[in-house]
C-alpha cells in the first residue's frame, strides 16, 4: 500500500483539517476556557443548589467527626463524580436545546440517560457517605473500632 506523502487535502478527513488549521492554544486559554464551561455548566441548573446544599453537609459532618484521611479521599471523590455528572448533563441538555424540533424527538431519550447518570452517581455517593459518617459515628459513641467487620 502506497502513501501520499505530503497528504492531499481532499483526501483528509474535515474534521482533520479543521484540528490541523487550528492554532495551538495556551494552557492559560484552557484553562480559562474550562473554568468558564464550569462557570456555564452550574449556572441556572437548579439541581446544583442541592447538590451544593449535600455536599456542605457531608464536608461540615466529616469536620465534625474527624474524618481519617482516606475516609476525606473517598467523600470528596463521591462529591466529584456527582458534580461531574451533573456537568455532562447540563452539557447534553445544551445541547438538546440548540436542536431543531424535529430532531428534539429522536434524541430525548439521551437526557433521561444523562439524568440517570447522575442519579446513579448521586445513590453511590449516598450509600459511600453514609457507609463513612456511620462508620464515623460508632466508632465515637459506640466504641467499636471495625464495625463493618464481623470478628
Amino acid at each position: 500500500m502506497t502513501t501520499l506523502w505530503p497528504p492531499r487535502e481532499d483526501l483528509l478527513d474535515p474534521a482533520d483539517t479543521l484540528l490541523r488549521s487550528r492554532p495551538r492554544r495556551s494552557w492559560r486559554h484552557k484553562f480559562r476556557d474550562a473554568f468558564r464551561g464550569l462557570k456555564l455548566g452550574v449556572r441556572g441548573h437548579s439541581s446544583f443548589f442541592v447538590h451544593f446544599f449535600f455536599s456542605a453537609l457531608v464536608l461540615a459532618a466529616g469536620l465534625v467527626l474527624r474524618c481519617r484521611a482516606l475516609e476525606w479521599c473517598l467523600l470528596l471523590g463521591c462529591i466529584g463524580l456527582v458534580f461531574t455528572a451533573e456537568l455532562f448533563n447540563s452539557a447534553l441538555e445544551t445541547i438538546f436545546r440548540g436542536l431543531d424540533a424535529s430532531t428534539k424527538p429522536r434524541v430525548r431519550s439521551c437526557l433521561d440517560i444523562a439524568a440517570g447518570a447522575v442519579l446513579l452517581a448521586s445513590i453511590v455517593a449516598a450509600l459511600i457517605g453514609s457507609i463513612i459518617i456511620l462508620g464515623r459515628l460508632v466508632e465515637l459513641f459506640g466504641g467499636g473500632s471495625n464495625w463493618l467487620i464481623a470478628t
